[in-house]
């Protein structure tokens, strides 16, 4: 286990280039978030489905968000035992397995598979990222590079889209994933690179492994890489051919792609692979060491979370909202999560050393940040949600495009604000700067409630969707930096990993919630229409008059979920002001950080 230091009192050499990597990392992984939306459609026909059956494609959208949200605790644990620079590595190349993964995906298992790697992979470079701050900047310095994380993180939400219609303007959409592929490998060699380059004496960060390349490793890695890529893509002229066709005909009837020769020579090189990993002296990727942090950050513990976690994730994700509070099977899947918390609570009683350590959220700004976090997503998801779809009620009924187009003058201002509200953690407490962003929301809010069907053709409309995303923006890097200043060095990883993990589920449930009240207005505003033979002319089933009183119906629905994230911000913003007070954001006197044990 690695052994906590003492935060730096300046900036270490090279500590810029460092983050600026890390950061962009972050920025790539959040953009690949949001580039399946414009993508979708065309990987569901990649895989055999049509546009129709779009509820079919709900596994690609949860898979990814199941890998991001349920693995991230174990992984922000991983980061305080292991290393920062590991972990970003590492969630780097799994990022870009599960890129080339999805590329190559034939099926909806194998895409599903893919979107999951690229979920852990993507999720798992938050917590070592803002952990990767605590470890390179004194606690009065933290919050502007804080706020920098977050500003780059939001400008790749706002890029994914724009990115996914780039490629897809001149390339297949496997070359999206493909892009992926180089951009997360070359990242990862940068990071490795420039951690070198720090020379304080940091061993969190600067915790690497160097040694010869495993050449044996290196060939197997090779030949899975090229055998798997025909097993997923088989090259047309191969399957043809009398000869070489030959390689790709099943030791069985029907036995699948993977039991072919060239099937079983992937399986064969990647169980040596393994192998190979398990017993050399300098491996490719020392699988005993990750076998041990495993081991020493509880998976058991991670394990139970991810369940209660996962079934929270699956019962709001798979769920359409604009007509459904849950799918079909959330009731089952929450009450799969309540067994994996329930288990989980006992499992911390009893385990020796658990994956949230004893005392580690002690201190009230610690848990007060996750409870923060939690509400911010709450409010946050109705914008993101709601915003495009008022937009396809009222003047964009026929561009999904459009649509979500208008929620960019909400993204845009998030990362400004994100920066601005570092530099205000400099000055001002953590709670007064996320109270003051989350008011400035909820002030945004009650502007969009009263938005009617020309709303958006003004460009008043313009101001509150600044408006709320500046005060998003602010709430951003107080909040992190608040959990890190009152919690131990050793824990950094996991504190960060739940803050992040609060704000996603927040997300999920706020949606939930809001759109249980907005459905509920809605059925009493359509309750209230009279009935169609009343409103059109006799022999027409329906006119205009009539689809503007639905459609009505339909902004009552949005303008009653606005005035619920109004108030989610609020509570926000009072529970900031309580939780986060005495939170050492300044440089001033530290208060006593959280012990673990």
């Amino acid at each position: 286990m690695s052994q906590p230091h003492s935060p730096p009192t300046r900036v270490p050499a090279g500590a810029r280039l460092m983050l600026g990597l890390a950061a962009g990392a972050v920025a790539f992984a959040a953009a690949d978030t949001y580039v399946v939306v414009l993508a979708l459609v065309d990987m569901m026909q990649g895989i055999g489905l049509s546009p129709e059956q779009l509820q079919r494609a709900a596994p690609i959208i949860s898979g990814f968000l199941l890998g991001y949200v349920a693995m991230l605790p174990l992984i922000g644990r991983i980061a305080d035992l292991r290393g920062r620079i590991p972990v970003l590595t590492a969630s780097l190349v799994v990022f870009a397995l599960g890129s080339i993964i999805t590329a190559a995906a034939y099926d909806m298992p194998t895409m599903v598979t893919g979107r999951f790697l690229q979920g852990v992979g993507g999720g798992g470079l938050v917590p070592a990222t803002l952990a990767l701050v605590a470890d390179l900047y004194p606690p009065e310095r933290r919050a502007v590079p804080l706020g920098l994380v977050s500003a780059v993180q939001e400008i790749g939400s706002v890029l994914g889209p724009l990115l996914g219609a780039v490629v897809l303007a001149v390339a297949d959409w496997r070359a999206i994933f493909l892009l992926n592929l180089a951009v997360g490998l070359v990242l990862a060699a940068a990071i490795a690179a420039a951690a070198r380059r720090v020379t304080a004496d940091h061993p969190d960060v600067l915790r690497t492994h160097r040694g010869p390349p495993d050449v044996v490793g290196l060939l197997l890695l090779l030949v899975a890489l090229v055998t798997g890529g025909l097993v997923f893509q088989p090259p047309t002229q191969l399957l043809t051919d009398l000869t070489w066709g030959q390689l790709f005909i099943p030791f069985v009837e029907d036995g699948g792609r993977w039991l072919t020769p060239v099937g079983a020579v992937t399986v064969a090189a990647v169980v040596l692979l393994v192998v190979r990993c398990l017993t050399a002296t300098r491996p490719l990727v020392d699988l005993r060491a990750w076998g041990r942090s495993l081991r020493e950050a509880d998976v058991v513990g991670a394990t139970y979370l991810a369940v209660a976690l996962g079934g929270v994730i699956l019962a709001f994700a798979t769920a359409d909202p604009k007509i459904e509070v849950f799918s079909d099977q959330g009731w089952w899947y929450l009450l799969g999560a309540v067994v994996g918390a329930v288990a989980f609570a006992v499992h911390l009683r009893r385990a020796e050393s658990p994956l949230l350590p004893r005392g580690a959220l002690a201190a009230r700004p610690a848990w007060g940040s996750v409870v923060v976090s939690f509400f911010v997503g709450a409010a946050l998801i109705a914008a993101l949600i709601d915003v495009p779809l008022f937009a396809r009620t009222t003047v964009y009924p026929d561009s999904q495009l459009m649509a979500a187009l208008v929620l960019v003058r909400f993204l845009a201002a998030l990362p400004v604000g994100a920066v601005v509200g570092g530099y205000l953690t400099r000055v001002l407490p953590a709670g007064v700067v996320t109270a003051i962003g989350m008011m400035m929301a909820a002030a945004g809010f009650l502007a969009m409630s009263r938005w009617d069907i020309d709303s958006l053709e003004s460009w008043t409309a313009t101001i509150p969707l600044v408006v709320g995303g500046l005060g998003f923006g602010l709430a951003l890097a107080p909040v992190n930096a608040a959990v890190l200043a009152v919690t131990a060095d050793a824990v950094h990883g996991l504190a960060s990993a739940m803050v992040v993990v609060a704000r996603m589920v927040g997300m999920l449930v706020g949606i939930s919630a809001l759109t249980t009240i907005g459905l509920r207005r809605y059925y009493a505003e359509q309750a209230a229409v009279p009935p169609v033979q009343d409103v059109c002319p006799a022999g027409t089933t329906r006119c205009a008059e009539y689809s503007d009183l639905l459609k009505a119906a339909g902004i009552a629905q949005e303008q009653t979920v606005f005035l619920g994230a109004a108030g989610c911000a609020l509570v926000a913003a009072v529970l900031a002001l309580w939780l986060l007070r005495g939170a050492p954001t300044r440089g001033t006197t530290p208060l006593r950080v959280s012990s673990i044990g």
